[in-house]
């Protein structure tokens, strides 16, 4: 396994090769294929793998680019798709046995908006049983013993291990940040609103964020660029046109940051080994020329993480209440309990929640007056063992403010885990972080 990956390793370094000629698109997903085929039956990263229907597409695109028809990055690009995410013909089971032949009738936005620009559907991975707590059959591929985190577990271990280039996930508390984090790669978290949910199954809509798991901030930011943008069809997508982010990654152009490090929750809960590693990261990037300052938190934000639960639990409640009325023996116990605890909210409690996040939201603008973006640990430790998907406390408060996250690997614990740092944005301003998230992580992999 490799922390920090070689560019014919990368989409952008994969795309590269292509258009030099020293790859086919037919290669591409090959070489993806036999990874699958040699390491799939001890990560259990795949729901479906579609060989015959990613070879084929990849021959067509291989002809396309010998007719003089480029999509772009994303162009002959394997990738996997979280099974709550609509394909056209493929069933979302969302990790229930009970929706194993649930066909999806068309494309979720993101899926079709992933097909225009040429990316290859390589198969559905594995989630957490409709994206909630219960631990996943996936393995960690570091460490077959550890958790590779939650729900969006399959896209994060297929991508560690070089069964895909790149994958989309969802993130309701922590489910982008923490596999990305646990299994070595990076992860972005898009504000709320930047990423369509429709055909994505909900969890808790004014939670959820759709978005991209690759190796690289690079590849992060070339996925981010396909699926972002405002969808009419999405009542909770926002109408503010995105800014490319992948073409302002240019690091020697980029002045080094102001940070913001974040103390509070993020010193108080994370171990020794995340404080080691978060110290050493901190100081590589002050030794590139960052300005770090101590940057507080608005006083509200030690109270985040009970009315995050409590608005999860409550919308949760109300996507699942009908079928869990009807087979409360199809859920796992976590959901079980989500839902259940959904149920006994009362509506006051809820409405106070949701009233603390939009004020918490406008709070939150106030932590930027004075840096380019905040730092923090990606995760409270290195990832546990399988009984648990890991602690979502370092990622839940941007799921409810809705800012935007990237996060990728700042080195390995002492029993070789991987460990993750993340940087925090101001909503809608994907670029900016990405810019800064690029200098760091350049700083940082040196």
């Amino acid at each position: 396994m490799e922390l920090y990956p070689a560019p014919e390793h990368t989409i952008l370094g994969t795309a590269r090769r292509l258009r030099a000629g020293e790859m086919t698109c037919v290669r591409i997903v090959e070489q993806c294929l036999q990874r699958i085929d040699e390491q799939e039956s001890r990560i259990h990263a795949w729901v479906l793998v579609d060989r015959e229907g990613s070879l084929a597409r990849a021959r067509e695109l291989d002809a396309e680019l010998a007719a003089g028809t480029d999509r772009g990055p994303l162009h002959g690009i394997p990738v996997g798709i979280k099974d709550i995410v609509d394909v056209a013909g493929w069933p979302t089971a969302a990790g229930s046995p009970g929706w194993k032949d649930k066909i999806a009738g068309g494309d979720a936005e993101v899926v079709a908006r992933l097909k225009a620009a040429g990316a290859i559907l390589l198969g559905k991975t594995v989630t957490t049983q409709y994206a909630s707590f219960d631990p996943p059959p996936t393995c960690n591929p570091w460490n077959l013993d550890h958790t590779p985190g939650g729900s969006s577990s399959g896209s994060a271990a297929a991508v560690a291990a070089g069964m895909c280039l790149g994958a989309i996930g969802s993130q309701t508390g922590g489910s982008i940040t923490r596999p990305a984090s646990f299994c070595g790669v990076a992860g972005c978290k898009p504000t709320h609103g930047r990423v369509s949910l429709r055909g994505i199954l909900p969890l808790a809509p004014n939670l959820d964020h759709p978005g991209p798991i690759a190796r690289t901030v690079d590849d992060l930011a070339v996925m981010l660029d396909v699926i972002a943008g405002y969808d009419a069809g999405d009542p909770y997508s926002i109408d503010r046109p995105p800014e490319p982010t992948a073409t302002t990654l240019d690091p020697e152009g980029i002045a080094a940051p102001r940070l913001g490090q974040l103390e509070g929750l993020f010193a108080d809960m994370a171990d020794e080994t995340v404080k080691t590693a978060f110290a050493a990261a901190l100081k590589k990037l002050r030794g590139g020329g960052a300005a770090i300052s101590s940057t507080p938190l608005p006083a509200d934000f030690s109270d985040v993480l009970a009315p995050h639960a409590l608005v999860m639990a409550a919308e949760a409640a109300a996507v699942h209440e009908q079928r869990f009325t009807a087979e409360p023996q199809e859920y796992d116990p976590c959901i079980t309990k989500l839902i259940t605890d959904g149920l006994a909210a009362s509506v006051t409690d809820y409405i106070r929640a949701r009233d603390l996040q939009v004020h918490l939201k406008r709070q939150m603008l106030d932590c930027f007056a004075e840096v380019d973006a905040l730092i923090c640990p990606a995760t409270t430790s290195a990832a546990p063992d399988r009984s648990t998907t890991g602690n979502p406390a370092f990622n839940s408060s941007w799921s409810f403010t809705g800012l935007p996250t990237v996060s990728f690997p700042m080195g390995l614990s002492s029993a070789g885990l991987p460990l993750a740092i993340q940087i925090v944005g101001r909503p809608f301003e994907e670029a900016a972080l990405f810019q800064v998230a690029r200098w760091c992580e350049r700083v940082i992999s040196q």
